[in-house]
């Protein structure tokens, strides 16, 4: 599964006015740490589609996104409820403690 990419100009429509909790995938295409977590959030995405929608945003392409959400290192995970930020998860995790972290909305 190919998830989607959020930009500039799409992240308030997609991310903060979604009805469903969305997972933002905060990445870059130089960061083998952000291609080593990529299938374990596709897997999320998949097993959790009716709960929660998952994207990424290329924070090289769109620096002003990770900026508002003072993303500083990447991969970084932010969950986002109603149009707030709701869960914060930095660094490659193992599934386990995502899906542990992501409990309340999964």
């Amino acid at each position: 599964m190919a998830l989607n990419d959020v930009t500039t100009a799409t992240f308030d429509t997609e991310v903060l006015g979604s009805s469903q909790p969305v997972l933002v995938d905060f990445w870059a295409p130089w960061c083998g740490p952000c291609k080593a977590l990529s299938p374990v959030v596709e897997s999320i995405a998949t097993e959790h589609a009716d709960k929660i929608t998952v994207v990424k945003v290329d924070i090289d392409a769109n620096p002003e996104i990770a900026q508002r959400y003072s993303v500083l290192s990447i991969p970084t995970l932010k969950l986002f409820v109603n149009g707030e930020p709701a869960a914060t998860i930095a660094g490659a995790k193992k599934r386990p403690d995502i899906v542990k972290a992501l409990s309340s909305w999964l």
